[in-house]
């Protein structure tokens, strides 16, 4: 099918990344890394979006999902004990599960697998390094918020949306309980020093945080980095507006580089006034418009914020 340029580029810069390199290097692992509740499976889905997006054959491995489907959904803080020896066992062995089907999807054409658990031992890394010998490269990606206020907002999203908890009607012993759970993981939890990484650190909110890169190299790892670096774990809104009504919509035409008729204008006005109300609070906003006179006429009203014209 036709393609605009840009995306045509970018589709050949990722057949390209695909063709160069030992076999070992063409399939790549981004294993996630990182204490509970803290936004590892959400990086992983937009992760998974973004690389698909740029025409990579990417796919999500949760481990909790192989937990709940071998031992499971109701199990308790204690399945998580560093010294529950049959726990550890069990949670490695679905883990071990989960590596295989990536490396066989892997093997069948699939080019990027996200596995997503907390992979907090040195131990569990260097066994998942081990199994990827010969079949994939893999790069950590380790996120660590130290902010408390995101912290328990998470936890409240696990108790309310986690299938570890569906079952349970009672919110304070769910809340309970997945506190035992990350008290349980902070006691043996060792962040990453070995192999390739990347390190997440305090990047909820896309400002003010760290990006550690150790050992990166290559166009698809590269686009890894720069994605991350432009992402973000905490939402924020984004705005939508039409450009005001232009001397070619007055006459019916459609297109065309025309400027604004007078309602045009009056909207541009009341535009501006309502995001001075809405985005007073938001220091990092950006206006975005197309290079059309139209669009930028409708946002030269609206003061305080850059503006961007691609």
């Amino acid at each position: 099918k036709a393609m605009p340029e840009a995306a045509g580029a970018v589709a050949a810069a990722a057949v390209a990344d695909r063709l160069h390199g030992s076999k070992e290097d063409r399939k790549l692992a981004i294993v996630l890394v990182g204490l509970p509740a803290r936004g590892k499976t959400f990086t992983a889905v937009k992760l998974t979006r973004y690389l698909r997006w740029l025409g990579h054959e990417t796919k999500h491995f949760n481990v909790g999902k192989y937990r709940r489907l071998k031992h499971g959904a109701n199990q308790s803080a204690d399945f998580f004990r560093p010294d529950n020896q049959e726990g550890i066992e069990a949670r490695n062995e679905v883990a071990a599960l989960a590596m295989e089907d990536m490396i066989d999807w892997m093997h069948g054409g699939g080019q990027v697998g996200i596995f997503d658990a907390t992979n907090s031992t040195r131990k569990r890394r260097y066994m998942l390094m081990k199994m990827a010998e010969g079949n994939c490269k893999i790069i950590f990606l380790e996120t660590i918020c130290n902010d408390r206020n995101i912290i328990e907002r998470n936890v409240r999203l696990k108790i309310q949306q986690s299938p570890d908890y569906a079952d349970q009607p009672d919110y304070e012993a769910g809340l309970q309980d997945f506190l035992e759970r990350l008290t349980n993981y902070e006691k043996v939890y060792e962040p990453v020093q070995e192999g390739s990484y990347i390190k997440m650190i305090d990047m909820v909110k896309g400002e003010g945080g760290q990006l550690q890169v150790n050992n990166i190299s290559g166009y698809l790892p590269g686009r890894i980095v720069f994605f991350l670096v432009n992402s973000h774990l905490a939402p924020r809104p984004i705005l939508l507006t039409r450009h005001g009504e232009s001397l070619h919509n007055v006459r019916g035409r459609v297109g065309g580089d025309t400027v604004l008729s007078e309602d045009g204008e009056l909207y541009s006005k009341k535009l501006a006034n309502f995001i001075e109300k809405r985005l007073k609070n938001e220091k990092t906003a950006t206006i975005w418009t197309s290079t059309l006179q139209r669009t930028i006429l409708t946002a030269t009203p609206i003061v305080g914020f850059p503006k961007v014209v691609p």
